[in-house]
């Protein structure tokens, strides 16, 4: 499977750990992929290049399963999943750059004003200093 995929054997076992991907010992107790698994891992890596977090990957993969070749249908519903989160994660990097643009052009970079470094400040109304502290 290393071979095949590209990726490492420590990150094989490393999925399979997080439950991404399956094996199967042999009687010398050596680690065997199923065919299936290709797809699998090939999914991991294009999300790793991208930098999607593994977990995303895995509630992805959730209803793919792992003991039997998965359907059509399974990785449709696989696919479905993922561009809801892929969506998501877009429209928080769009949201992020407005903000970051804004927060460039103005310069202050005020803790009191600032909704990109201080976003929903509720203790600064009370004025400087500590506010949680007690004495």
């Amino acid at each position: 499977m290393s071979q095949r995929t590209g990726a490492a054997v420590s990150a094989l076992h490393y999925y399979e750990r997080l439950g991404l991907v399956a094996s199967e010992r042999t009687a010398g107790n050596q680690r065997r992929y199923r065919r299936y698994m290709i797809r699998r891992v090939a999914l991991i890596s294009v999300a790793k290049r991208l930098g999607i977090p593994l977990e995303d990957v895995k509630d992805a993969f959730s209803e793919v399963p792992l003991t039997e070749a998965p359907s059509q249908a399974d990785w449709d519903k696989a696919s479905r999943r993922w561009k809801t989160t892929l969506e998501q994660r877009r429209r928080g990097i769009e949201k992020l750059e407005q903000e970051l643009t804004g927060c460039i052009g103005c310069g202050c970079l005020s803790m009191k004003a600032c909704a990109l470094l201080n976003p929903d400040d509720q203790l600064g109304a009370g004025g400087a200093g500590a506010r949680r502290i007690e004495g």
